[in-house]
């Protein structure tokens, strides 16, 4: 069974580090959510009843999926598809503090000080150039991570939702939506104290 995402060790550098962040995203989703066909295929018991040499005479289009042991299929969320999602969930919300939190740290404080200063200095005769007034600011890394973050939970709500559109079809055994699964999993988790 494919084991879930190792949680980073979660600092501000590392998430102001959006190479780093998006690669662990990126390995995450690729290992778990990008392949949940073939994380599902093989908890597939193979040749239950045996192999059948009549069944390679006619060629019958297959039914898209054999049904998987629900006791596999819910060992494969609890151990596997949940905890993984929980990693990125933690790392999203704890980036998203980052980035609401203010950042004694920022390298370009002085530099977007400086270029506010000489804007306003600045003379500018728009009747000239009608472009001329204009000023924008460099962001500050703190907007470029919660800008970063908006993107990466939209992405995120989409590849749940189809991970457990694909769950749900192949084991058959829940209706609700991915957030929900997840929550109460969550729920579980905590009465367990674990």
């Amino acid at each position: 069974m494919t084991k879930p995402s190792a949680q980073p060790n979660l600092t501000p550098q590392f998430c102001f580090s959006t190479v780093a962040l998006r690669d662990f995203l990126r390995i995450s989703r690729g290992a778990i959510d990008d392949t949940i066909s073939q994380n599902l295929n093989a908890l597939v018991t193979p040749a239950q009843s045996g192999f059948d040499p009549a069944s390679t005479s006619v060629r019958i289009p297959r039914a898209s999926s054999q049904p998987i042991d629900p006791r596999a299929c819910q060992a494969f969320k609890d151990k596997v598809l949940f905890p993984s999602w929980q990693s990125r969930s933690d790392v999203l919300t704890y980036c998203a503090y980052v980035a609401t939190s203010p950042d004694p740290d920022d390298p370009e404080v002085a530099l977007r000080a400086v270029e506010t200063e000489r804007n306003r200095e600045r003379v500018v005769d728009e009747r000239l150039d009608p472009y001329s007034g204009r000023y924008f600011p460099r962001e500050a890394r703190t907007e470029s991570l919660a800008n970063l973050l908006r993107q990466e939970r939209s992405v995120e709500s989409i590849v749940r939702s189809r991970t457990w559109g694909l769950v749900r079809e192949r084991c058959g055994d829940s209706f609700q939506d991915a957030e929900e699964a997840l929550n109460k999993w969550r729920g579980e988790r905590e009465n367990r104290g674990t």
